[in-house]
């Protein structure tokens, strides 16, 4: 963290930082009774929250607080470490350490949750060595915050992310196992972990008033697609680099008038414009299951609602053939996914693509120089992959357990489900084939 940044906005916010008469009043220990420094202990305290919300965190160093954001030619602030710790004992700041791990057995955090109601800290050196303490107020903004962003890409009552996403959105893993010890603690959050030859962890969050829902077989499965998703489009990110550097390439080539290496580089093109297409014909029936998988958890309350009573279930003219139905378009959906995989097995070499296809791309490149603008207004298909690395692209044999696996576990809930779709006309469950 750059501290010039932070003295900028301190000289921006109290023009009178740098007055010599000021300035040492304010650097000067804490002496007497409270009400004699209780101004003075409210400025420093605001002035550290103010700081920290204009650089986005809630995770500061006790000694970086005191020698680099309020330095002053060497100086720095005598009450500082008095500040910090009636910070600390009022409930303002919480020691990293405090809190308890999310990802740890319940045993462990139950034991963690006793330490901490036996052993705390008394003494100002026992808090300024600390490496981080977590500013409670902005914490509790930072959870509301990640709870309205999925709120914004999520519509259900509950969702579930993987940790990297999760990460992302804190700040990286310090912040977010700040976060998640938090939102656990109220209820709002739990973490879940499942393993498919690498360990993949996810958090469920709760998108409403309500706790967030007891996790759930379902639940495992959801995260292992997700997974697998963000897996996909990574890859497809990689291939759409390398794609535009041979495309670059084979531009540089042409212009030169080496038309091998220039065949060459477009036929690299091609290869990766068909992985682009694998990848991306995946990804969309993996998103496929996904959606239809929320859209059940969507109408969830409303089934629960129209499973009361025989007359609900007589209105709705639910019955056992209707939901055999339901399980066999279910069954057929996931067979055409594991012809799907069954494809992508096959590593793409430079032999399956017909010469036509390359003396195209040639063409199409020739074009491209010819022309007075270089810059051409082609679609960014993707980036090349070399035919090793296209056989890398995804773990088939790791996907094809997730969706084999996923199946609907509970014949009662099937068979609101499907009434409710039933009734209201919405006969489109069937993921087809792409």
């Amino acid at each position: 963290m750059d501290s010039s940044v932070v003295r900028e906005f301190i000289r921006k916010e109290f023009p009178d930082w740098d007055d010599e008469v000021i300035a040492t009043a304010r650097f000067k220990a804490f002496s007497g009774q409270r009400s004699d420094w209780e101004s003075k202990y409210l400025f420093w305290r605001d002035l550290i929250l103010k700081i920290a919300r204009h650089l986005g965190i809630f995770l500061i160093g006790p000694s970086q607080v005191k020698n680099e954001w309020f330095n002053r030619g060497g100086l720095t602030p005598l009450c500082l470490d008095h500040v910090l710790f009636l910070m600390y004992s009022e409930g303002d700041v919480v020691r990293s350490v405090d809190f308890v791990d999310p990802t740890s057995g319940r045993l462990s955090q139950l034991f963690r949750k006793v330490r901490n109601l036996v052993v705390k800290s008394t003494t100002t050196l026992d808090l300024m060595l600390e490496d981080s303490v977590i500013l409670t107020a902005l914490l509790k903004e930072k959870a509301t915050e990640i709870i309205k962003l999925l709120s914004q890409s999520h519509w259900t009552s509950s969702c579930i992310v993987t940790m990297r996403k999760f990460q992302d959105m804190c700040g990286g893993p310090n912040e977010a196992s700040a976060v998640l010890s938090y939102l656990s603690g109220l209820g709002k959050a739990q973490f879940l972990s499942v393993n498919k030859k690498e360990l993949i962890e996810g958090v469920k969050v709760s998108l409403s008033p309500a706790p967030v829902p007891t996790i759930s077989s379902l639940d495992y499965d959801v995260l292992h697609l997700i997974w697998t998703t963000e897996k996909l489009q990574q890859q497809i990110d990689l291939i759409d680099r390398r794609y535009e550097i041979s495309r670059k390439s084979a531009l540089v080539y042409v212009k030169s008038g080496n038309k091998k290496m220039a065949i060459r580089h477009a036929r690299e093109m091609k290869l990766a414009s068909e992985s682009r297409e694998k990848c991306t014909s995946l990804l969309n029936r993996v998103e496929e299951i996904l959606n239809a998988i929320m859209n059940a958890e969507s109408t969830k309350k409303v089934t629960e609602a129209i499973q009361i009573g025989a007359q609900a279930m007589k209105q709705n003219r639910i019955t056992m053939e209707e939901v055999d139905l339901c399980l066999e378009e279910l069954e057929e959906s996931i067979d055409s996914q594991k012809q799907v995989e069954k494809a992508l097995e096959s590593t793409p070499s430079y032999a399956g693509i017909e010469d036509e296809d390359v003396e195209e791309e040639f063409k199409k490149l020739e074009f491209e120089v010819g022309s007075d603008d270089l810059q051409p207004s082609v679609p960014r298909i993707g980036v090349s992959s070399t035919s090793g690395e296209t056989g890398n692209l995804v773990s088939t044999d790791s996907l094809s357990d997730a969706l084999s696996n996923l199946k609907l576990r509970d014949v009662s809930e099937n068979q609101v489900f499907v009434g409710a779709m039933r009734t209201d006309g919405s006969k489109d469950l069937t993921l087809e084939a792409a």
